[in-house]
């Protein structure tokens, strides 16, 4: 009657209470040597196997899930030690510059140089010319010709990564032979908006949503913080309607 009793209980116990219990009383086994050894559990090989060999099994699979986890994290680590350093170079060479052409052509030589990118633009929006030509990576475009042609692009704060437009890809990268097909542009911002840097790649789908983009954010400040005062020195009042007409 007794055992019958006991198996009632047993029955009235659900799996979630015996489990609830034993995360309570971790200890529980501990006196329980016997009911320990008795214990076993389904093999991957068929074969029945004790609580203590499945747990070392999974301590195992724990482990190796662990070091595969780790190996992942020291690659990711070196990656972007490689990219510090190459962004610090090119901070450094940006910091150097003595003009608006030579601060364009040491960004363009470093993306697609040490990035290994096809294609940089600095885009600056102001509706003065300057003293010189704009050479190279360099573009200077009235501010309502960008938004009109950029629109949206130029709202937020942070990178934009993607297949943008035929037209957005065309004007950011305007000139060339082989169009770019995958963009990342970071707005450049001081009191105001002041252009967009911009990363071009020839293949498509290079960039995307999910990509990282704290090296262009990280270089991107440097340059927001960089380019009013050199505006100041190289702007001249000069109306850029032929900039404009060659942008429409």
């Amino acid at each position: 009657m007794k055992d019958q009793t006991a198996h009632q209980k047993a029955e009235a116990l659900t799996h979630e209470q015996v489990a609830e219990y034993l995360r309570a009383n971790p200890e529980f086994f501990v006196e329980q040597d016997e009911l320990l050894r008795s214990l076993t559990l389904p093999h991957d090989s068929g074969r029945a196997i004790s609580l203590v060999e499945r747990q070392v099994h999974l301590f195992r699979e724990q482990r190796d899930t662990l070091r595969h986890e780790l190996v992942e994290l020291v690659s990711i680590a070196r990656h972007n030690d490689r990219l510090f350093e190459k962004s610090k170079r090119l901070l450094m060479q940006v910091i150097e510059a003595r003009s608006l052409n030579d601060m364009a052509a040491a960004i363009d030589d470093s993306i697609r140089g040490d990035f290994g990118l096809d294609a940089a633009s600095v885009i600056l929006f102001t509706d003065s010319g300057l003293p010189s030509a704009p050479e190279g990576a360099l573009h200077v475009v009235p501010t309502g010709v960008a938004k009109a042609r950029l629109g949206d692009l130029l709202d937020g704060q942070r990178a934009v990564c993607g297949q943008f437009r035929d037209s957005e890809r065309a004007f950011l990268f305007p000139g060339r032979d082989e169009p770019i097909a995958s963009v990342a542009l970071v707005p450049l911002r001081g009191d105001e908006l002041m252009g967009v840097f911009a990363v071009g790649s020839l293949e498509s789908g290079y960039f995307d949503e999910s990509m990282g983009s704290l090296f262009l954010t990280y270089i991107s400040d440097t340059l927001s913080r960089l380019l009013p005062p050199m505006l100041q020195r190289y702007t001249a009042a000069t109306p850029l309607a032929d900039v404009a007409a060659e942008n429409r």
